[in-house]
């Protein structure tokens, strides 16, 4: 494998940014937004998978922590507990893992309707971060409820509607407009 060339290096660095502030600014507008955190937002998963499917898991991954940093200084939600191992949980459960993953959209990269697999792939594993900290952290929401089920129903009405979205749409996008998601030429 060569090494890339710096006008490459500097096209995924310009696009990972770019892409990366559209989707902060598409998660700042809420479609839905549920009392504990969660919230449905018209698309921000999608510049975050775009990053990864153009330029790589290197890029993906990065760009992914970038947004988990840009994600906790806009809407931090601390722990009910208050604790620091539970705030030291909240910050990678709910914020750097789950948006982390979303840069896996990379392992995907040069495959045909690529999009058609990350976006489902990814999005179920933000979900699972989600509920696991729903199971670890936010249980106190549960009441009488096993907390399991409270995890899976709360984490999974807004993940459930955001992978639905962000899939349907991407796949719409991939069928009209390829080059959105197919590696850049140098």
């Amino acid at each position: 494998m060569s090494k890339p060339k710096s006008g490459e290096n500097l096209r995924a660095l310009v696009e990972s940014s770019l892409l990366v502030a559209a989707g902060f600014v598409l998660s700042l507008i809420p479609v839905f937004q549920l009392p504990q955190g969660g919230t449905v937002t018209p698309l921000s998963m999608l510049p975050l998978l775009t990053i990864g499917l153009r330029h790589g898991l290197k890029w993906g991954i990065s760009g992914g922590v970038v947004y988990s940093c840009l994600q906790m200084l806009q809407k931090f939600w601390p722990p009910p507990s208050g604790t620091i191992i539970a705030y030291i949980a909240v910050i990678f459960l709910d914020y750097v893992f789950a948006f982390t993953v979303l840069g896996l959209s990379g392992l995907f990269r040069g495959r045909r309707n690529a999009i058609i697999y990350a976006a489902p792939f990814c999005l179920s594993l933000r979900f699972i971060c989600h509920f696991i900290s729903g199971i670890a952290i936010w249980s106190v929401y549960a009441g009488d409820t096993q907390v399991w089920i409270y995890s899976l129903t709360y984490n999974g009405s807004f993940m459930g509607v955001e992978l639905v979205i962000t899939t349907i749409i991407g796949i719409a996008l991939q069928k009209t407009a390829p080059m959105l998601f197919d590696i850049p030429d140098s």
